[in-house]
């Protein structure tokens, strides 16, 4: 690919924040403490920070974290829009300052009452002031107004046409339960799941229940953008970008997009796969473990087919046969990702895909892991990250 972004940068640096349902401060506090540890993590002193990313919905402008945090003179700062689907976007930004040479570090970072705060999960709702309110609104009149209602209708046509079982959708949510388990920073630490429990917890809107859900969370989660080279004198072993994109296709609405020929399908991460490994020169079969954006459970099923690991309506064999849990292909969310561990919007997945490459995840598979996939929001504008070793 022409002007690719391949090896020029990397993830040199880690910071987050406890997860709670009620920090009990604002969220400048927990940007500023995710930033601060994320640069402590790496080594890094703030006032060689030159560029700050984060997404539209985030409160705390850069200027404020800088100053909290010790920041100085900033070459480059930017928001990225569409909720979690600016997770990769951010991580992209950084690397196209650093490969630029506009910046020689760069932080980005998510932070959020999420919980105690104003709540995602809560729709349209809150006084959202957005055009997306066009095309929301013809749905709202049938009830369709929060997240989880959009996304069922594309999970519900989905699993009509491959004929997929509740099953598949319980084994997902269990199986990153059992990785939370033992993550002391996740909601589902030391809380088991069984299928019996998952088929008890109540139904949200149909196929969906509570545990398909993912968490309302408080928190931060930042990362350090560096160059290959100088994230090499750092303290951490840099998890190196392969390939990075952003993703956007005809028909595209925010998780409404249902006057697309076949909603059964992602065509924006076909498209983000496309990329991604093009610019990797990589294919599914040289990925070890993944971080799949995972709001919903559905999602993880349709991204397996989106990303190659399996054919079209052959999700859920590649489930059932265990390849996403410990031991398994393709060990995903090995933190317990956005369903058990937290949700801050996606950057805590990007955050275990760097210390997979380090080697000091929680849950670390027993095989050696070069590349994890990560992505960003499903059934919005979105993208794709591959990450690897030195």
């Amino acid at each position: 690919m022409e002007n690719s972004l391949k090896n020029q940068a990397a993830i040199a640096g880690v910071g987050q924040t406890r997860y709670s349902k009620e920090s009990g401060v604002s969220e400048l506090s927990l940007a500023s403490e995710a930033v601060a540890n994320c640069l402590e993590d790496a080594g890094l002193a703030p006032g060689e920070v030159d560029g700050m990313v984060s997404y539209t919905l985030d409160s705390s402008d850069e200027i404020e974290v800088a100053q909290c945090v010790g920041i100085g003179d900033l070459n480059m700062f930017a928001k990225i829009n569409y909720g979690g689907g600016a997770a990769v976007g951010l991580i992209q930004q950084a690397a196209m300052a650093i490969a630029s040479g506009v910046c020689n570090n760069v932080v980005v970072w998510r932070a959020m009452n999420g919980r105690s705060g104003r709540r995602m999960g809560q729709g349209t709702g809150q006084q959202i002031v957005s055009s997306d309110l066009i095309h929301w609104s013809w749905y709202q009149v049938y009830g369709m107004l929060t997240p989880a209602s959009w996304v069922a209708m594309i999970a519900h046509k989905y699993m009509h046409t491959y004929n997929v079982p509740n099953d598949t959708l319980a084994s997902v949510a269990t199986t990153q339960r059992q990785f939370a388990v033992s993550n002391p920073a996740a909601f589902g630490y030391q809380k088991p799941m069984s299928t019996e429990d998952y088929y008890h917890s109540k139904m949200v809107s149909y196929p969906l229940r509570v545990f398909d859900c993912c968490q309302e969370t408080d928190g931060g989660c930042a990362l350090l953008i560096t160059s290959t080279e100088r994230a090499k004198s750092l303290k951490q072993t840099p998890a190196v970008i392969r390939a990075v994109t952003q993703a956007s296709v005809q028909g595209q609405e925010q998780m409404t997009s249902f006057y697309r020929d076949d909603i059964a399908s992602l065509p924006e991460m076909e498209y983000a796969a496309k990329r991604v490994y093009a610019m990797s020169g990589l294919g599914p079969d040289d990925i070890d473990a993944a971080c799949l954006y995972d709001a919903f459970t559905t999602e993880i099923v349709m991204q397996l087919e989106s990303f190659g690991f399996c054919g079209r309506g052959e999700a859920k064999d590649f489930i059932a046969d265990g390849h996403i849990g410990p031991g398994g292909r393709l060990p995903n969310n090995t933190h317990g990702g956005l369903l058990s561990e937290a949700y801050i919007h996606g950057v805590n997945n990007i955050a275990q895909a760097a210390r997979l490459i380090r080697g000091n995840a929680v849950n670390q598979p027993d095989k050696t892991v070069d590349h994890v996939l990560v992505s960003s929001g499903v059934g919005v504008p979105t993208g794709a990250l591959i990450l690897g070793r030195d």
